[in-house]
């Protein structure tokens, strides 16, 4: 059994790591929602990884180490750790252990597998600012990708709507266990994120629409929507104009655009509660942009309106500013290597990643938006590391998987549960064959929350959703 002093010491920190984690309740109507996670962890008993590499996600290396699994939580990590005489002990001897990987970027259940235009439901297109869609409405919880997703060892990810609108709706942050419900797979307390597009995306679907039709259009677009939300907001109530209710504004009614607000006459905008959310801080603001011009418009819009960017997507210029996107802390969720499918895309270089990762400060991502990249992300990294090394830059394991655990769950928001291997914090870990920035690298056991959820020597611990199930038994002659 754990000593006393150990076991006492570990119910302190998770104590406090679980009050620091619990968000705190907004006295806005903003973020209220009526479709609360019904996600509950899968009972499971204590587990002992023994000597294993451990990668804690925190910029530590640790040989010949152990890390301890109990009630859903890390209760430790080190050397020769003592466990319950009940726990289940795992050999690591020679493999690698690494917190769950989060991906920030991933459009499953939105655009499932197969993809056929009756699973199309990532982009609401029937205006340029869709505000008041919430991608959660339309996760399939079915989507094979979600099992895939788990076998390259992803236990988090945020599914976001796509990038047709200047605004696209929000996005949500999942779990990464077989559910029947989106609500059972829903991140407890995680924050909600609203996803914007700059550039072609925009323009090139309402260019022969309504507009806009140029990248200025985009701009005036974003504008004027925060315009009606800072009303609303304003009329409305939330933290910022509880803290500022004298603050001066000159689309306040002093005769300078007065005649653009939107006065919904106290009546509930689905659209404007989005975006007064994120003026307020309590959703975060996620943008798909390519141009490093473009996401310096982006901050200084975010300055002009009051709210902050999490982290531009994509981003395949975000070399040319990392100091900027550093100093503001702003992460930049990007690409190994993608670039030049279209001409906002063509300025890319492969040390992209490594470069935004150079600054102190820096949030540096790697990110899928693939249902086949979510697959191998880590393998995305590796590229990322090798191509820096060409280039004079030798980046050690323990930092780059950062890219791929704590920063994702800081642009998240759910940092304080996850993304680390520390004391108190949820058990998403992953234990690999061998080092996970191998090309033969393989999740060989994933855990959420302390349950083994993936096995891949076990077939009786590899998800399949019910939709191949029904597959299954078509081919065999089964009735559906």
């Amino acid at each position: 059994m754990l000593r006393p002093l150990v076991a006492a010491l570990v119910a302190v920190l998770s104590a406090g790591l679980a009050q620091a984690a619990t968000p705190a309740q907004s006295p806005s109507r903003f973020v209220q929602d009526p479709y609360a996670s019904t996600y509950r962890p899968i009972a499971s008993g204590p587990v002992l990884i023994e000597h294993a590499t451990v990668l804690t996600g925190t910029g530590q290396r640790l040989d010949n180490a152990d890390v301890l699994l109990q009630g859903g939580k890390v209760v430790a990590i080190g050397h020769a750790l003592q466990a319950p005489a009940d726990a289940t002990r795992i050999d690591a001897n020679g493999k690698w252990v690494t917190p769950g990987i989060i991906d920030v970027h991933s459009h499953l259940g939105v655009y499932p597998s197969p993809g056929v235009s009756a699973h199309s439901d990532g982009n609401e297109m029937t205006g340029a600012v869709t505000a008041n869609v919430w991608a959660e409405h339309s996760v399939w919880p079915q989507d094979p990708g979600f099992a895939a997703a788990l076998a390259g060892g992803i236990t988090s990810l945020q599914i976001l709507p796509g990038s047709a609108n200047l605004v696209g709706g929000r996005g949500v942050t999942l779990k990464n266990v077989p559910a029947t419900s989106y609500q059972a797979m829903k991140f407890p307390g995680a924050p909600w994120g609203v996803k914007m597009a700059c550039g072609e995306n925009p323009k090139r679907v309402y260019g022969q629409k309504s507009g806009p039709a140029t990248r200025m259009g985009n701009v005036a677009g974003y504008r004027a929507a925060f315009i009606d939300a800072s009303e609303y907001l304003r009329k409305n109530g939330g933290k910022k104009a509880e803290a500022e209710p004298k603050k001066k504004r000159w689309w306040s009614g002093n005769g300078n655009g007065a005649d653009s607000e939107k006065d919904t006459g106290g009546k509930r905008d689905l659209k404007l509660d989005t975006l007064a959310g994120a003026i307020n801080g309590d959703i975060r603001v996620h943008i798909h942009c390519y141009r490093a011009d473009e996401m310096t418009t982006m901050l200084d819009l975010a300055k002009e309106f009051g709210f902050k960017v999490a982290a531009f997507h994509h981003g395949v210029e975000a070399y040319k500013l990392a100091d900027r996107l550093a100093s503001e802390g702003v992460c930049g969720a990007l690409w190994a290597d993608w670039w030049g499918f279209k001409m906002e895309a063509f300025d890319g270089i492969q040390e992209n990643i490594a470069i935004v990762d150079r600054p102190a400060n820096s949030c540096a991502i790697v990110h899928s938006d693939s249902e086949e990249g979510i697959q191998r992300l880590n393998q995305e990294a590796a590229k990322v590391m090798a191509h820096a090394k060409l280039a004079g830059m030798d980046i050690a394991p323990e930092r780059a998987i950062r890219w791929l655990t704590q920063n994702p769950a800081k642009a998240l928001g759910i940092l304080a549960e996850t993304g680390t291997l520390e004391p108190g914090k949820m058990a998403d870990v992953v234990v690999w064959n061998g080092n996970p920035f191998s090309v033969y690298a393989q999740a060989e056991q994933v855990y959420v929350d302390g349950a083994r959820v993936y096995d891949r020597h076990d077939p009786s611990r590899q998800p399949v959703s019910d939709f191949m199930l029904g597959q299954g038994a078509a081919a065999q002659g089964g009735v559906l």
